[in-house]
């Protein structure tokens, strides 16, 4: 016979779903205030005008160089820095050595730092004053028989400048998503992989990859989406070029030189936006597919 103060009150299971409600409620409203409205904002403002005036805004030359930009630096980027989660994450996962925790914390940095700050230390370090600065801010001409050609070395207010500092600030979010996937994983895969004679990089392209790929590819959308809208330290170590502006950039100066008429920038805005709701799908998407494969595995 069950006593009476374990058998389940009425009155506080419809306390618990009320209160379970009203959190639910609070989450629903808070998501709506500051992160649907805001997104509908952007594009009741971008199509305010009709769809003429926001292609006249988006196709605009100047929109088209920032695009490209955008994804020149994201294209190399990105890559750079799955390159580096894959081998950090691999190293930290699966070995001990000393400074091990070490290298966590520095993998975290990019997390702490403003991106302000991370873009001035890209100044101090390669600007004209900077420690570097006598080293890199150098013009040579290079001649190809018929014509002469220069190249410039120079990092800040230049792509090499707005490449690092999207590097700097993209750095941790691919090995901090394989990191703790790996070490959930284990060692034994690789193991038995290697008792059976397979090579280090057999068993990390037949082994180790296949283990990781959903965990890779939602560290890749994440790094990627940030990358795209970077905008203080890129900010920091592009603001005194007129010609090297990224998306995030060119939003900033569209919405400054017309402060009355707002709809390009927010035309130009609804571009980041769109790229933002995408990442959210696909993130999605990838997460349902993550689990969908974690659950067939636990049922066999």
């Amino acid at each position: 016979m069950l006593d009476a103060r374990s058998r389940p009150d009425r009155a506080d299971t419809a306390g618990d779903r009320g209160g379970r409600r009203l959190l639910i409620g609070l989450c629903v409203l808070l998501v709506g205030v500051f992160l649907v409205l805001p997104l509908g904002v952007v594009f009741w403002h971008a199509f305010s005008e009709g769809l003429r005036a926001y292609g006249q805004a988006v196709f605009d030359r100047a929109t088209f160089r920032a695009v490209q930009l955008t994804l020149l630096t994201t294209a190399v980027a990105v890559p750079l820095n799955t390159l580096f989660g894959v081998a950090a994450a691999w190293a930290i996962a699966k070995f001990e050595f000393r400074g091990r925790s070490l290298l966590v914390t520095l993998i975290d940095l990019p997390f702490s730092i403003s991106p302000v700050v991370a873009g001035l230390c890209f100044v101090l370090l390669f600007g004209a004053n900077g420690f570097f600065g006598a080293f890199v801010n150098r013009t040579y001409e290079v001649s190809l028989g018929f014509t002469s050609l220069e190249v410039s070395t120079r990092v800040i207010f230049a792509l090499p400048g707005i490449v690092l500092a999207t590097v700097f600030i993209t750095f941790p979010f691919v090995a901090r998503e394989l990191i703790p996937l790996m070490q959930a994983q284990g060692t034994e895969d690789e193991q038995v992989a290697r008792v059976l004679g397979a090579s280090g990089w057999q068993i990390f392209w037949r082994v180790t990859l296949p283990n990781i790929r959903w965990g890779l590819l939602y560290g890749v959308i994440l790094c990627t989406a940030r990358a795209m809208g970077e905008f203080g330290a890129v900010y920091v170590v592009s603001a005194g070029s007129s010609d090297q502006v990224t998306l995030p950039l060119h939003v900033e100066r569209v919405y400054y030189a017309n402060m009355v008429r707002v709809m390009p920038a927010f035309a130009v805005a609804s571009l980041l936006a769109g790229v933002s709701v995408f990442t959210l799908a696909v993130k999605a998407a990838v997460e349902w597919r993550f689990k969908g494969e974690l659950k067939k595995k636990d049922g066999e």
